[in-house]
């Protein structure tokens, strides 16, 4: 059977986003360029899969439960002239949790927690925020997921998220990943053929 289509849509910006805050598992709400980017993806999406011949009704829709990824798939469903709210939440798609970090910017991390600010960024894939998580342990959660995946699917999530998934399927390194800049605003297109990212 081939692998299913996963058209991947990291949430639009949010306040935090553009301040440079760690949000983590907090429900943050899209800003205005958010709203935009979010729209933006739809129509990109539209065009794939017009380009594909992909019929819209019949994929899955699976959203994180963070606010700012269900705000983005009920525009995306929008520009796609679907029922806004027609899509199923999944706990595993949440962003990577940074526990006492959330909040901060990373010159604020660094300043609480100097030693371990300076082990997570030689290592940010094992070594985690003070009571919140590392990428091994969100890539175990993206497995996970992507295994109970068995139709051609859409799906917005998260930048820590997506990192995860393409280290689990083989297109990035742990190393690679730790600091891709995940765009929003685009869609990614997890395939047959790879890995392609459309904007």
């Amino acid at each position: 059977m081939p692998m299913p289509t996963i058209y991947y849509i990291r949430h639009g910006e949010t306040s935090w986003n553009a301040e440079g805050r760690l949000q983590g598992v907090q429900d943050i709400a899209l800003n205005e360029l958010g709203r935009r980017q979010a729209a933006h993806a739809g129509r990109v999406l539209a065009d794939l899969l017009a380009r594909d011949g992909r019929d819209k009704a019949r994929l899955v829709f699976v959203a994180s439960p963070l606010i700012r990824a269900r705000a983005t798939m009920e525009l995306v469903r929008g520009e796609l002239d679907l029922p806004p709210g027609d899509y199923a939440l999944d706990s595993r798609l949440r962003e990577i949790g940074y526990g006492a970090w959330e909040g901060s910017t990373l010159a604020q991390a660094q300043a609480a927690e100097p030693a371990l600010y300076a082990r997570r960024q030689a290592d940010k894939w094992t070594v985690s925020a003070p009571g919140g998580e590392s990428y091994v342990e969100v890539q175990a959660r993206m497995t996970d997921w992507h295994r109970s995946v068995t139709a051609d699917t859409v799906t917005v999530a998260h930048g820590g998220t997506a990192r995860a998934l393409m280290v689990a399927l083989g297109h990035e390194t742990p190393v690679s990943a730790a600091d891709l800049f995940i765009e929003q605003g685009a869609v990614y297109v997890f395939g047959e053929l790879g890995l392609r990212k459309y904007s």
